[in-house]
């Protein structure tokens, strides 16, 4: 691939990248974009390592990109993202409208939080105020509940979730998706006993005793669809 960053493509349009793991949603997605005419879609992800990595080589504008993305949740990806490319805005389209997971999502660095149930008028809308720097959430919700609602989770006790490690955090949602220490390893080219301790240290940090209840911590945080199924092992 090639790694020209650019925030706009020769023809004065704004460049994007989308990463869902879904093909035909982002073949939607792209659609949609490409039709309005001012949008150029430079790269596709279809999981979250590969959606930083992405984002690390093309500098893209805007990060359009699912809540739920395997092998590293949409959370991280924003952080890795931005940490990559600063410049890179981003908007998360994701199923879950509970305010914890839109305030999480602007914690980490959203400017827009769409529901997959909205129109496309409202996705271009969200994405042309993240343009401007403004934010938006799809209704019923508004932003100002969503920074209440941030402002009182601070006040309570510190979330073990912010003392998990970027690796670690890239191991939680392995494992939650079912991926042994081996596979773990192999994804992150680590050796499976480091991909072990590292499970080790996320199940301590968490307070979390076997798989079952590291598969409901996962769900409850959105890295997971929270459909009450556990993954194979």
């Amino acid at each position: 691939m090639s790694a020209r960053p650019s925030s706009s493509s020769p023809g004065g349009r704004i460049t994007v990248a989308l990463a869902e793991d879904h093909k035909v949603v982002r073949e939607g997605l792209r659609r949609i974009l490409e039709a309005s005419g001012e949008f150029t879609i430079i790269g596709e992800a279809g999981d979250g390592i590969a959606a930083v990595d992405l984002v690390a080589s093309t500098r893209p504008r805007l990060l359009v990109l699912d809540m739920g993305l395997p092998r590293l949740g949409g959370l991280e990806v924003i952080r890795q993202a931005r940490r990559a490319s600063p410049e890179t805005l981003a908007v998360v389209l994701s199923m879950h409208d509970e305010p914890s997971h839109v305030a999480e999502a602007f914690e980490a660095g959203a400017l827009g939080y769409v529901v997959k149930e909205a129109g496309t008028d409202e996705l271009l809308q969200a994405i042309r105020l993240a343009l401007t720097g403004r934010r938006h959430v799809s209704p019923p919700l508004d932003v100002k509940t969503v920074i209440e609602h941030a402002r009182r989770a601070r006040e309570k006790e510190p979330d073990p979730y912010d003392a998990l490690t970027p690796r670690e955090r890239a191991v939680l949602q392995m494992a939650a998706e079912g991926l042994t220490s081996k596979a773990i390893g192999s994804r992150l080219g680590i050796s499976h006993r480091t991909a072990e301790t590292h499970r080790a240290r996320v199940a301590k940090k968490l307070g979390l005793r076997d798989r079952t209840a590291l598969v409901r911590y996962a769900m409850t945080r959105g890295l997971l669809p929270h459909d009450g199924e556990i993954p194979p092992a």
